[in-house]
């Protein structure tokens, strides 16, 4: 039981994702609850007392949804008492809704009991129906005599398993009405001032302005370009005045400089998409040009040159890469993991524009070299083929 229980809290776990920091670390272990290896069989889980405290709601919840396992389609197995054999029967599912069955053990189980059985002095010897379970198939009537004696009183272990069973439930249900009265409002909300705040940075990022103020306090004069602008459109379109600035959540403004960039990037990504659709299987040449930026940074520019569909010489931008040092060999492996990560092939590439100094000269040789060995080997196994027929 101890060693099925490890999938609960280890690395290997099919239940669970562990991210086990270093002995010397303050950090706490993260465990996280995989569904999708939920154990249906009740004689093979592990018990609920024993899983990570911070999962354990996650489990409770996982089972519930799933329901007792009661394989209606099983043929159970007869046991012999004396000269008679006896099974279990399908006919208790349906007057006992928490009762589970192990087709493993043949054993009958409660669900309730399982998930919020509660810790209590006269649980001692009551254990069958959440951990041993029972197997007694040898007259029908005594084992319903036994489902109603689990269940016993009103203040029985079970009955007090079934409340905090109803609670977690109404609980979840409680968080669910809300969500799904109230969800279609804000998603709606969301998106329109999404839809507001990429528009201003659409606007930014073509006419090629910066976005950041010096002081972006509520009291500042200037808070910078973005903030300003945002402003001045929410002055103009009442309905976008409804979901951006005061009127947004204070969790959900889409105005920090994290999400600033994150939306800047995902333009990026859409943009140079595009252009690589319209290259395509096209021809093109690279232009490379490196400096440093005012943090004296290291960087190189990429610039594709080509001819598009309708034979119109077309020169893009493509992205800034930041380089170690200038060095030929530096350069030469920020451009291939350039191609690497678009996807772009050097059997594609015509030409090479550099600002000819010669670390870029020594760029330029490397990366033919690199073309004539991809076309050579081509070359050379187009050969064999042939010779081979």
């Amino acid at each position: 039981m101890q060693q099925r229980m490890d999938k609960f809290l280890t690395k290997t776990s099919t239940h669970v994702n562990v991210d086990v920091e270093s002995p010397t670390s303050n950090k706490r272990t993260c465990v996280e609850f995989n569904p999708e290896n939920l154990i249906s069989d009740p004689g093979r889980r592990e018990q609920i007392d024993e899983c990570n405290v911070n999962i354990r709601d996650q489990v409770r919840r996982a089972y519930l949804a799933k329901g007792p396992c009661q394989p209606l389609n099983y043929k159970f197995p007869k046991t012999q008492y004396g000269i008679e054999r006896r099974s279990f029967q399908k006919s208790w599912f349906k007057e006992f809704d928490w009762l589970e069955y192990s087709i493993k053990y043949d054993r009958a189980y409660c669900l309730w009991c399982y998930l919020f059985k509660p810790n209590r002095a006269d649980n001692s010897g009551r254990d069958v129906f959440s951990a041993t379970g029972f197997n007694n198939w040898k007259r029908a009537l005594e084992a319903l005599e036994v489902f109603r004696d689990h269940i016993g009183s009103f203040g029985s272990s079970h009955n007090e398993a079934t409340r905090r069973c109803q609670a977690f439930k109404n609980q979840k249900k409680s968080v669910s009405h809300i969500l799904s009265a109230h969800g279609l409002e804000i998603e709606v909300e969301y998106r329109n001032r999404l839809t507001a705040v990429l528009s201003v940075i659409r606007l930014l990022l073509q006419l090629g302005l910066p976005f950041r103020g010096h002081n972006e306090s509520s009291d500042s004069i200037y808070k910078g370009n973005f903030l300003e602008v945002l402003e001045w459109y929410c002055q103009r379109d009442d309905q976008v005045a409804k979901f951006v600035g005061p009127n947004a959540p204070g969790n959900c403004q889409l105005t920090s400089p994290k999400v600033q960039k994150e939306l800047v990037n995902a333009c990026a990504i859409e943009t140079r998409s595009v252009i690589f659709a319209d290259i395509g299987d096209k021809y093109f040449s690279l232009m490379v040009d490196e400096s440093r930026d005012i943090s004296l940074k290291e960087q190189m520019v990429v610039v594709l040159r080509y001819v598009n569909k309708h034979g119109q010489v077309i020169e893009r931008f493509i992205s800034i890469e930041h380089v170690l040092d200038t060095s030929s060999q530096s350069l030469k492996n920020a451009i291939d993991g350039l191609f690497l990560r678009h996807g772009l092939s050097l059997s594609q590439l015509r030409g090479q524009g550099y600002d000819g100094a010669s670390n870029m000269s020594d760029v330029k040789d490397k990366l033919f070299l690199t073309f004539t060995s991809i076309v050579l080997k081509s070359f050379v196994g187009l050969l064999i083929l042939f010779l081979k027929r």
